[in-house]
């Protein structure tokens, strides 16, 4: 059974659980047959355990083609089933490249120091090599050169590729304006919810209510624009994410890292006086506090953003890696109990990712209004509190 079956399968893998393989052994007298037949289930259970790795690593890594299914074939070689993505780079020395990302899969295939296995195409006269879904300029003959550490020596491309996270994102850009313009319009005609608002609103009026306004105070409203979009940006990549085709958007540190930026950005330019003030010059406190105060506030400027991107890609990619390893223990055991027992959980902690899913969008929305009000707080003199 396919590894990417069992994925596509989701939640009903749990009932069909994986069977034991009957594995005839040759008892023999000699001393020399058993320690034969001993090391081979070893053996071979260190290439299931080394296979697992990779393809949990594969999930999590964005790619350049998308892939619903590998076959793997009795001779070593792999089927893909799926479609394939522009590959767009640049090289200083030949300039713009452009190609389907099948052109890999069909390219020549090379190993590394190790067996790694990476697939080599050739443009305009020179080779580049797709090595852990990063292009690389080779030589003639194709070599990936290693230092040390295992990383590739080899120079590096503009890569400016639609790769499966750059797809995903324009589709949810493209379903957000389809989904919110198509409300937009049906609002025009009659403040009823009808559709897609009946399920939407809701959520729209939580974020404006529960999120903007008490965290954000009277300037809310030219925020709610951005928490809703950041809110349903995220809950639907979460979603995708779920699926059993290595969707992993938000897994992606570039991609959290954007969504981060854009919170610190908005915040740091729509700021008040106060604010600032707040954070150069603490008002209320002696001159030598000031001074230690001011490094403090402007590295905690900076804290701030960093938390937002490192938990939502923290949390993300943990919940990937967990469900993937409860479903590689199937293929590592290979017994009744295993083919039960991991499917089950696997289903339990799946449904306990879609809360997850919720969950981060909500946090993300949550603490980007508590940033915002912080940036549009007024500062209130004690004569004034006492006035009023």
């Amino acid at each position: 059974m396919l590894k990417r079956v069992i994925l596509l399968a989701g939640f009903l893998s749990v009932f069909s659980p994986s069977f034991a393989q009957d594995h005839g052994v040759a008892t023999t007298s000699t001393a020399t047959a058993v320690k034969t037949e001993t090391a081979a289930p070893l053996d071979e259970r260190e290439i299931t355990k080394q296979e697992n790795k990779d393809f949990i690593t594969h999930h999590l890594l964005d790619a350049h083609s998308f892939d619903i299914m590998v076959e793997k074939k009795a001779d070593g070689t792999e089927h893909h089933i799926g479609f394939p993505l522009p590959v767009i780079f640049y090289d200083k020395a030949n300039g713009l490249h452009s190609f389907m990302s099948s052109e890999f899969h069909h390219g020549q295939q090379m190993k590394d120091a190790h067996g790694k296995k990476y697939s080599v195409v050739e443009s305009k006269g020179q080779k580049y090599a797709l090595y852990h879904e990063k292009i690389y300029k080779t030589d003639a003959s194709g070599t990936i050169s290693l230092d040390d550490k295992d990383h590739a020596t080899n120079e590096k491309v503009l890569d400016l590729s639609i790769t499966k996270s750059v797809m995903m994102i324009l589709i949810t850009g493209l379903l957000m304006i389809l989904i919110f313009g198509g409300m937009a319009k049906s609002y025009r005609k009659s403040l009823v919810p009808t559709g897609a608002a009946k399920l939407f609103e809701p959520l729209i009026i939580f974020i404006r209510d529960e999120i903007a306004k008490p965290n954000i105070g009277p300037k809310y409203k030219k925020y709610v624009g951005y928490l809703l979009t950041i809110f349903f940006f995220i809950l639907f990549l979460n979603i995708f994410g779920l699926m059993p085709f290595g969707i992993n958007v938000t897994g992606q540190l570039a991609v959290t890292a954007a969504l981060a930026i854009f919170t610190f950005l908005l915040t740091q330019f729509t700021a008040n006086r106060n604010y600032w003030q707040h954070i150069f010059w603490m008002p209320g406190l002696p001159l030598p506090m000031k001074l230690v105060m001011m490094p403090i506030e402007i590295i905690g400027m900076f804290i701030k953003p960093f938390a937002l991107l490192i938990r939502l890609f923290a949390n993300m990619t943990a919940g990937h890696i967990v469900i993937m390893s409860l479903i590689a223990m199937i293929y590592f055991f290979k017994n009744v109990i295993a083919g039960i027992a991991f499917p089950f959980l696997t289903f339990v902690l799946y449904l306990l990712e879609i809360l997850v899913a919720f969950l981060q969008a909500y946090i993300f929305t949550m603490l980007s209004a508590v940033y915002f009000g912080m940036a549009n707080e007024e500062h209130h003199h004690e004569g004034e509190a006492a006035h009023h």
